[in-house]
């Protein structure tokens, strides 16, 4: 499996599927799976789990978020909600992700 050499996207952004039954939803990066290059997204790929009655949980139908490739995910602009490309630069000895469409600071 190929590894990503610099991840641009990192918990608590905003992103936008690109690809696959939910592209368009934006949602929350929950988690980041780093060895399978992978991303679990809130509201994304949201899978039902049967679940028997337990001393612990009543049972039922659980929903649960599973994940899906990072690449089919894409970082959306602060500034006008839209998805765009991630840059780095430098600003004041930090170095800082940036929009590629609009050139502002991303988080």
């Amino acid at each position: 499996m190929e590894k990503i050499a610099k991840w641009r996207i990192k918990k608590g952004d905003t992103v936008q599927v690109i690809a696959g039954k939910d592209k368009g939803t934006q949602g929350e990066i929950l988690r980041v799976l780093r060895d399978d290059c992978r991303v679990v997204v809130k509201g994304v790929n949201v899978r039902v789990k049967h679940r028997k009655p337990s001393a612990t949980s009543p049972g039922g139908l659980e929903r649960e978020e599973r994940s899906i490739h990072v690449s089919n995910v894409m970082l959306v602009d602060p500034t006008d909600n839209k998805p765009a490309r991630v840059g780095f630069k430098m600003v004041d000895d930090k170095k800082v992700r940036v929009s590629k469409r609009t050139g502002a600071v991303i988080g």
